[in-house]
């Protein structure tokens, strides 16, 4: 399985998806059948994650095929990772206290057994040593793997959850702040108080096709407890009235600058930021920097393709760039270090991020109920 950085690989699989996939997806779209048969699920998510594509491109291309009731659960799928980034926007202390957490366990973890033992694959479960081995090839899992595997680690091999959302964004293609740390927190039992998810041998077998056997797991653990809540804080996403003539940035989360809300608009040159892992908490395995530098790179040859003025720069650059809006990074690594440096950007907002994130104030099944009515705006 190979993600291409292009813009134009990511239309091939999702044109390819559409046309192969889509039909059986809400049958077949929990098992994993392998990283050679992935045929069952898009495998869109490391471009979404970047914008190359966006979700609503993404959506209208399903609708195109198939009416909203057929397309509902693929519909839903595309639109849990808006609202697990609405969800943090509107709390980014969990986040925050996320990584305060990982700095402390990290000091504790560093030479322990059990955790090395994991992240090298050399455990006593056949089946999550497989796992490592492909996370670390081919900087993706299949999301009902992702829910076993950060089960196994939190509650067979005892592991803090913190260590294992910080692998997941060390190896990810489509990890993010808001996707990676909620997944987490809800598997452990803390993202809805009480409620954990268990992976158990049945399922696992069933849903590998029975690739697996004899699998030895904790399946009786209690959720992890926290003994902190949190509070929404209101947020203000609205965009300027009249945007002026000033230069842009762009970062790794927005790279499909001729599909934006914004792409009319004059702006005196554009600028692709990269980040590197200098200014990084967690840091990100060197496939993982190539993959995002490369999908920058082809956002300026599609803009040079456009004669559009732009160039790449690093995130420490910023600092020097004044008169600018931005793209808004959302809650993450990018947004922390504009914070830190305490620069002045005004963002613009994707207008379905502004609909959306409205709706991110309670759990998903909420959000749910008002995904049509966010799908009647694509048109």
């Amino acid at each position: 399985m190979m993600f291409e950085a292009s813009r134009a690989k990511a239309l091939n699989q999702l044109n390819n998806f559409i046309d192969n996939g889509l039909a059986e997806y809400s049958k077949l779209r929990n098992f994993d059948f392998g990283p050679e048969k992935r045929n069952n699920i898009s495998c869109l998510s490391p471009y979404i994650t970047h914008g190359i594509i966006n979700e609503k491109e993404v959506i209208q291309k399903a609708l195109s095929k198939f009416s909203f009731s057929k397309n509902e659960k693929f519909i839903q799928e595309v639109l849990w990772r808006t609202y697990w980034k609405g969800w943090l926007e509107l709390r980014p202390n969990v986040w925050t206290d996320y990584l305060i957490e990982l700095n402390q366990i990290k000091n504790e973890f560093q030479n322990n057994k059990n955790y090395l033992s994991a992240i090298e694959g050399k455990t006593d479960i056949e089946c999550f040593n497989e796992w490592v081995k492909e996370l670390k090839e081919n900087n993706y899992l299949h999301n009902h793997t992702r829910m076993w595997f950060a089960s196994i680690w939190i509650f067979t091999l005892e592991l803090p959850w913190q260590l294992g959302a910080e692998f997941f964004m060390q190896n990810l293609y489509d990890g993010d702040a808001a996707s990676n740390t909620l997944g987490w927190r809800w598997v452990a039992g803390i993202q809805t108080q009480g409620k954990h998810y268990l992976a158990s041998e049945w399922n696992i077998k069933k849903f590998t096709n029975n690739r697996f056997q004899n699998i030895k797991l904790n399946e009786n653990a209690p959720p992890k407890i926290s003994e902190k809540s949190y509070q929404i804080i209101k947020q203000d996403f609205t965009n300027p009235q009249n945007i002026e003539e000033k230069n842009l940035l762009i970062f790794d989360n927005n790279l499909s600058f001729e599909i934006t809300d914004f792409k009319e608009k004059n702006f005196k040159k554009i600028y692709l930021v990269s980040n590197k892992n200098e200014n990084r908490s967690i840091k990100l395995s060197e496939k993982l920097v190539k993959f995002k530098s490369q999908l920058i790179e082809d956002q300026g040859q599609r803009l040079k393709n456009q004669s559009i003025d732009f160039q790449l720069i690093d995130i420490s650059e910023v600092t020097n760039i004044e008169n600018c809006y931005g793209l808004y990074p959302t809650v993450g690594e990018n947004l922390d270090f504009l914070n830190s440096n305490n620069l002045k950007v005004d963002y613009l907002y994707r207008s379905l991020d502004q609909l959306a994130w409205q709706y991110c104030n309670k759990g998903f099944f909420n959000f749910k109920n008002y995904i049509p009515k966010i799908v009647s705006t694509f048109n």
